[in-house]
């Protein structure tokens, strides 16, 4: 399945990581259609972040866990050292938090729209943030 990615004027679509990260894709797949905010990381380089709190979707541990994604790579950190958030790189990135380096869950990469990953990521650096949306295609 498909799902669509909305920010603003940004729009993508991305595929589940369903057999890399069973676990993480079904607790997602479960909030969709998914409403936040994105803003931009402030510990983890060029990219951007969905901060929720404490968050528990039932995740019990990492799955295709990785510190260095690549851009469109979009990690789940379901929390532990730091609050539960969602990693969305756009350049150059290692995730970490004011703690250190973390790994999320890579459970959903961008494949389409992949051109304007960047320009997302320097509007919310420069302008703020931005209401996103993750819905199934």
């Amino acid at each position: 399945m498909s799902i669509t990615i909305t920010a603003g004027e940004f729009s993508y679509t991305a595929e589940l990581e369903r057999e890399r990260a069973p676990e993480t894709v079904a607790a997602f797949e479960a909030l969709l259609p998914f409403h936040s905010q994105i803003i931009h990381a402030r510990w983890s380089g060029e990219a951007a972040w969905i901060p929720l709190g404490d968050l528990d979707i039932g995740i019990s541990g990492p799955e295709n866990a990785t510190s260095h994604p690549a851009p469109g790579q979009v990690l789940w950190y379901p929390g532990g050292l730091s609050e539960t958030e969602i990693l969305f790189p756009y350049g150059g990135a290692l995730f970490a938090s004011i703690v250190g380096q973390l790994a999320g869950n890579h459970f959903l990469t961008v494949v389409e729209g992949t051109d304007r990953l960047r320009p997302l990521g320097e509007h919310v650096l420069w302008k703020g943030a931005l209401d996103i949306v993750f819905e199934s295609a």
